[in-house]
């Protein structure tokens, strides 16, 4: 499987305008289950779509496979055009350099653990030529950590050992991309976790370019390269993961991605070093990369992680505060978990979520000092 290593960054995937529909309403109009998407899938990196239900990224990654036409747009997959509806250009999924592991796994009941392996080279679209079939195979599951059930039928494995066997499946059939359809949903949340450090391992010992479908955060944060978050058909960021949590561009992708407060501003203002959002509950100056703005502004919100949040439980003048990021309020709610204490602090009528050491003694009815470091502080449009 060495020729599967990949050395470049070009795209092995590029997406453009593309567009589904699968229904007109009675008004004659067109909604779009996918309305307008572009991105590309660099050579060898691990890109999620990632999104809630219903908005658009399994239908993406079904027009990605040839399994749904999309109305118009262009895929253009490893040099070549799959998709162009400008052109009438829709290759067949056979015909695309894919493999494609679904939800299901769709392994075979019927047919050994080897058989099910070896699928795509007796009968794949390059099984021309292939040869040492039954080696290549044994090596591959040897992988993948299920060489000792190459005999076994297909139906005697655990559900985490079928994931396996669809992945081996997948990679000798050696795709120029890989997709998964929500490939972990099934199992259960400790398997999931253990799986997902396999999945990405194997990824990168391959090298093979992977397109991955899900609705977990957590999936996508700890297993992608780049995340494409998609929200009724369109995308609302691409990005790697630690900017998506740090930098999110939309208070739709601020509340799916993580936890986050999300302030309602009434006037925002540019100032030296980044903006000054004014609020019912205070004012907040939201400092740091991506916060410019050059006029005044209505609306948008105000962005703040729960472990950004600062409390101080101690004594305080109210007359002492600060005018900016520093506020006070009432604790309404609190939990100890164990190695933080999750409160709810009532602001003005505005409640905010923040994460405190376990060790802070402050109790629902306690008053508080809440602060704000300008730099965990953003300022979000929309």
């Amino acid at each position: 499987m060495s020729n599967m290593t990949r050395t470049t960054t070009e795209s092995s995937i590029t997406i453009h305008e593309l567009r589904k529909s699968y229904a007109k309403t009675r008004k004659g109009e067109q909604p779009y289950a996918v309305d307008g998407v572009s991105f590309e899938v660099p050579r060898g990196q691990f890109v999620t779509l990632l999104g809630p239900s219903g908005c658009g990224k399994t239908t993406t990654l079904r027009c990605i496979a040839g399994l749904e036409q999309p109305d118009d747009g262009q895929i253009i997959m490893a040099g070549q055009t799959v998709f162009d509806g400008a052109r009438s250009i829709q290759i067949r999924p056979e015909d695309r350099p894919i493999a494609m592991v679904p939800q299901s796994y769709g392994i075979w009941p019927h047919m050994t653990v080897l058989d099910n392996a070896a699928f795509p080279l007796r009968h794949g679209r390059n099984r021309k030529g292939q040869q040492n079939i039954k080696q290549r195979t044994l090596e591959m599951l040897e992988q993948v950590g299920l060489s000792a059930y190459a005999d076994r039928w297909a139906t005697q494995l655990s559900g985490g050992q079928q994931q396996r066997l669809a992945l081996a499946r997948a990679l000798l059939s050696e795709p120029e991309v890989l997709l998964l359809d929500e490939p972990l949903s099934n199992l259960d949340a400790k398997l999931r976790a253990k799986l997902r450090l396999e999945l990405r391992a194997f990824q990168e010992q391959f090298g093979v370019t992977s397109v991955y479908v899900t609705h977990d955060q957590a999936e996508a944060l700890a297993l992608s390269d780049i995340v494409v978050v998609m929200n009724q058909g369109r995308i609302e960021q691409i990005d790697r993961p630690e900017r998506l949590y740090q930098q999110p561009k939309s208070a739709f992708v601020a509340d799916f991605i993580g936890s986050a407060n999300l302030i309602p501003a009434r006037e925002v203002t540019s100032v030296s070093g980044g903006v000054l959002a004014k609020t019912d509950v205070g004012t907040f100056l939201c400092a740091g990369e991506g916060q410019e703005t050059t006029t005044t502004a209505l609306g948008g919100n105000v962005c703040v992680r729960p472990e950004n949040v600062e409390i101080d439980a101690a004594t305080y003048s109210r007359n002492g505060l600060s005018d900016r990021n520093e506020m006070s309020g009432r604790v309404i709610g609190a939990e100890f978990l164990g190695d933080r204490l999750e409160l709810v602090i009532d602001l003005a009528g505005t409640k905010l979520t923040a994460s405190a050491p376990a060790a802070l003694t402050a109790r629902p009815g306690d008053d508080v000092v809440v602060r704000v470091n300008p730099t965990h502080a953003r300022y979000l449009a929309s």
